[in-house]
């Protein structure tokens, strides 16, 4: 394919004065717009104005510029007699390769206190139109749309090599470029639509790829991480890596479970987390006292844990750290202390959220099934301790509610049955992932032992029996913390009288499944 006139218009200017000079000196015309044009101008590379070819100039504030037949004729046409023929009937040249790039809108709506009136004037509409007409016309016309493919495209023009395999994989290129760009603006004017309805009748998710994975969950199965651009601050997909190998789809899960979890919590706090779920979790007042209760809570699952705490890492934080093989940390911040002290093991990977203050809201949860997608609001929701209802005769101290909060933020992100034992702020022990509610208070209650004398246990579901109360109170559990909601909670309530146990009712379920 010979190419003999390319338009260029970018709002992205990386690599243009070198595919500008690369293109002219392989003796293709260039037409340009506005800044484009200027910027290839002042390099001494020859350039004809958009307006000089339609006759037209741009108007409404560069709002118009290329929305016309001499610049979409051009693109449009296949190269048919009769296309042809109605091109030189009204003096239209046809236009072999469109570099595009549009509005930076993300960038816009990134910035902090950005007006919902700015955002609009970056929603581009010439850029989106040429790309989507050069691409549908990809069998005549190159497409492009990343500065990345720049090189490729200048090698294939030199050797004369621009092949309909290379234009047909532009294209593709160029359509998931404009389909990603219009989900980001559905999204935003989507969130900023206060009388919108939460699931609308369609959606686009606007993913942008952070990396390729070395594999999935299995080393059979291949694996990518994406990003979803409408959503800054602290979050696994805007982290910053300091230091070790690449993460793989299982860190990156923990992570953000791990995350997940200690963002529940003012005070300084640590969680490690295994395969989903948390081994350890303490909050104290000097982080590396709180790292080593939750490494204690655990220690043989610790080891090749994912870790995440809420206060910057400082230095005899990361000395204990440093003990044992951890597979990641996640944390706002990394002292200058701390950082030399982790960064002596090579395989572990160190993560920078910054502040949590900045930390990224996903308003949903996704879930994938076959042929499908499951779409809820994210389980964001804050229970108040003064909304809890003590269902039983005794009472809780002061201190005991404290304990049972804290109990039931860890319970929240433990899979589901989950039952979680918690004394002096912090976790004694797991039961996760059961088939019934015995088991895993079973397993709780055994991880704990002796511990679990005076403390409390906290269910993310209501109890259908009073089998785990009487489960609990063999093992000397002075409080549970439980949603309620059974019809036969009356009988757990007689039962936790009957053995002094306080029972408080919550009325919010935390499956997590």
């Amino acid at each position: 394919m010979k190419i003999k006139r390319a338009l260029i218009s970018v709002s992205d200017k990386t690599g243009l004065e070198e595919l500008a000079r690369g293109l002219h000196a392989a003796g293709i015309e260039l037409v340009s717009t506005g800044g484009t044009a200027a910027v290839i101008a002042q390099a001494g590379i020859p350039v004809i104005k958009v307006s000089d070819v339609t006759g037209f100039p741009e108007i409404l504030g560069g709002r118009v510029k290329t929305l016309h037949p001499r610049i979409h004729g051009g693109i449009l046409a296949m190269r048919t007699d009769e296309h042809l023929a109605q091109l030189d009937e009204h003096g239209i040249t046809p236009i072999d390769m469109v570099v595009v790039n549009l509005y930076p809108f993300k960038a816009t709506i990134s910035k902090e206190g950005v007006c919902q009136s700015e955002a609009i004037e970056n929603i581009d509409i010439g850029g989106p139109a040429m790309i989507r007409a050069s691409a549908k016309n990809f069998k005549y016309v190159v497409v492009v749309t990343n500065p990345v493919r720049y090189d490729r495209v200048l090698d294939a023009v030199k050797k004369d090599e621009v092949t309909e395999e290379l234009r047909m994989s532009l294209a593709r290129e160029a359509f998931a470029h404009t389909a990603h760009y219009d989900s980001v603006i559905a999204g935003y004017l989507g969130h900023c639509d206060q009388a919108g309805k939460m699931f609308p009748v369609e959606i686009s998710l606007p993913f942008e790829l952070v990396q390729p994975l070395r594999y999935g969950e299995n080393p059979h199965q291949k694996a990518a991480f994406y990003r979803d651009p409408r959503r800054f601050g602290a979050s696994v997909a805007n982290a910053r890596q300091l230091h070790g190998k690449e993460l793989s789809y299982n860190n990156i899960l923990d992570l953000n479970s791990a995350l997940e979890l200690v963002r529940e919590f003012e005070e300084p706090t640590v969680a490690i987390i295994k395969h989903n779920n948390p081994s350890g979790v303490a909050s104290r007042e000097a982080l590396v006292k709180a790292y080593r209760l939750a490494y204690e809570a655990d220690p043989v699952s610790a080891f090749g844990g994912i870790v995440a705490v809420n206060r910057a890492v400082d230095g005899p934080t990361a000395e204990e750290m440093s003990k044992i093989f951890l597979e990641a940390v996640i944390a706002p911040g990394f002292s200058e202390e701390a950082l030399p002290i982790l960064t002596k093991k090579a395989g572990i990977r160190l993560l920078e959220t910054g502040p949590f203050h900045l930390m990224s809201y996903d308003w949903y949860d996704l879930r994938k099934v076959n042929g499908g997608l499951l779409v809820q609001e994210a389980d964001r929701k804050v229970f108040n301790r003064d909304d809890f209802r003590v269902a039983t005769k005794r009472q809780p101290t002061p201190d005991q509610l404290a304990e049972l909060d804290f109990a039931f933020k860890i319970v929240k992100h433990v899979k589901s049955n989950a039952i979680v034992v918690t004394a002096d702020r912090r976790l004694l022990g797991v039961g996760a992932g059961q088939m019934n509610r015995v088991g895993s208070a079973r397993i709780a209650l055994e991880q704990a032992g002796e511990r679990a004398k005076a403390a409390v246990l906290a269910s993310d579901a209501f109890f259908p029996f009073n089998d785990t109360v009487l489960q609990a109170a063999e093992a000397g559990i002075a409080a549970i913390i439980q949603p309620g909601g059974s019809v036969r909670d009356q009988e757990s309530i007689d039962t936790a009288d009957e053995k002094g146990i306080v029972m408080v009712f919550t009325g919010m379920r935390h499956f997590k499944h």
